[in-house]
């Protein structure tokens, strides 16, 4: 395991939020401002997230407004209040007058630090200090007790915003920009170097690494992705032969994964290029806290508890999840009916995967407790349930493949200024596709109560 790295997470909602408040004053007079908010944990295997969450903004004589900016005792003690109530930790937040990432002046420093004892000592977090510039861009930092009255401050290498698509600042130093490679000229030309950077330097998760997961895998390899995450815990198999883009006679038997990461590794555009191959299960301990170290996770999985816990993941730990998949019906003489693929991308405010019908919630409990491999209780099943359903070829899952890349490339890079498109459904008997716009949970949905609740959700979508 590498040495635990740390990033910060909020939804677009609390964006915007904190960005009206923190910059109200600058275009008039480059005021600076301040407010505080709360955070949650959300621990992956070696990546240490700070979920921003509640906004605590100040009222009438709470801070006071000098060029620079500073509050006043009781407001720092309403917010430490609150944090003590709530259980979480504690955000400091303040603007700086121009654009990027923000260090941190003398003023800056003695602040943080002389509220990270506090902070500490009250929640048993460590303080989160973070700082907003003009362009929006955030920086962040978390104060870890070192020994009695120490506090050491430690960098955090993004800081990423999910909701309305997905945005991310990086710590130059921590995540280094890729350097230019002729290699990826084209397809930088496509959407500008800044877009490119930011492609590059996200850490992608693949689950399942079938058909079009290990197609999805192929793209982003050579669209210049530095860090892939592959997660399946199935091996290669004779009938697998005529879909899996990296296979062939002499992997049968292999790991899907390691099959692919061999020949993903061989065939990378980026000089800085790690795949890292991970033969879990979503649905287990190993997997899931892999999964929360990456920045996107694609959906390549056919079954209701993987995706479930893909649902709890993009809401409750602010992890934007690409699904899609392929779906053949058949008459009853086994000619073909026809065949749908479709993508969409799951965020806070947008509608989840149980609410579009991409598992059924009863289907989950079926599955945790080993019912649907069960080969008598699958005999009992009706023919169209989703658990008899294998019908797929190359061409479809080569399509939904690309559906998904879509979806995730309107997250980032924004074409036309439209970050979520929604979901996209491709009907192949009469070549239609149909674009489903302003979808959310129905009423009911728990899912977006759990938004950026990270470790603190009440529901373990693990727990058999």
């Amino acid at each position: 395991m590498s040495r635990v790295t740390h990033s910060v997470a909020m939804s677009t909602n609390s964006h915007r939020t904190l960005a009206a408040h923190l910059l109200q004053h600058y275009v008039r007079s480059r005021q600076e401002d301040l407010c505080f908010a709360l955070w949650r944990p959300s621990e992956g295997r070696s990546r240490f997230t700070a979920l921003v969450s509640e906004v605590i903004l100040p009222a009438n004589n709470d801070r006071m407004l000098h060029g620079n900016v500073s509050f006043q005792g009781h407001y720092f003690e309403r917010a430490l209040s609150m944090a003590i109530e709530a259980g979480t930790g504690l955000v400091f937040l303040h603007s700086h007058p121009s654009p990027g990432w923000q260090g941190m002046s003398r003023d800056d420093v003695a602040a943080e630090e002389r509220l990270a004892p506090r902070v500490f000592a009250a929640t048993g977090y460590p303080l989160l200090g973070m700082t907003l510039g003009t362009d929006e861009a955030w920086s962040a930092r978390l104060w870890f007790r070192r020994a009695r009255g120490q506090y050491d401050r430690q960098w955090c290498g993004s800081v990423r915003t999910v909701g309305d698509g997905l945005a991310c600042t990086f710590h130059d130093n921590l995540a280094p920009p890729p350097p230019y490679r002729e290699e990826l000229r084209r397809t930088t030309s496509a959407w500008g170097e800044a877009k490119q950077l930011d492609l590059a330097r996200l850490r992608i998760g693949v689950i399942g690494a079938g058909s079009v997961g290990g197609l999805v895998a192929e793209a982003m390899c050579r669209q210049g992705t530095e860090d892939l995450m592959l997660i399946d815990f199935d091996i290669v198999k004779k009938h697998n032969l005529d879909r899996l883009v990296h296979a062939t006679p002499r992997d049968i038997g292999n790991l899907k994964v390691e099959t692919s990461a061999a020949r993903l590794a061989a065939g990378a555009t980026s000089g800085r290029f790690r795949v890292e191959a991970l033969p879990h299960s979503i649905t287990k301990e190993d997997g899931f806290r892999a999964a929360l170290d990456c920045d996107v996770l694609f959906s390549c999985v056919d079954r209701p508890w993987p995706r479930y816990v893909l649902n709890t993941i993009a809401t409750a730990h602010l992890i934007p999840v690409i699904d899609g998949g392929v779906r053949v019906s058949l008459t009853a003489k086994g000619n073909m009916r026809g065949a749908d693929w479709r993508a969409h991308a799951v965020l806070p405010g947008h509608a989840c995967l149980a609410c579009i019908g991409q598992y059924d919630p009863a289907d989950v409990a079926l599955e945790r407790t080993g019912l649907l491999d069960d080969p008598t209780y699958i005999a009992g099943l009706p023919k169209d349930h989703p658990a008899l359903r294998n019908e797929n070829v190359f061409s479809f899952g080569m399509n939904a493949a690309g559906l998904q890349m879509l979806q995730f490339l309107s997250l980032v890079v924004r074409p036309a200024g439209i970050a979520i498109p929604g979901p996209l459904n491709y009907h192949f008997a009469n070549a239609s596709l149909d674009r489903e716009e302003g979808l959310h949970c129905r009423e009911g949905c728990y899912f977006p109560d759990l938004v950026a609740l990270g470790g603190h959700s009440p529901f373990d979508p693990l727990l058999v």
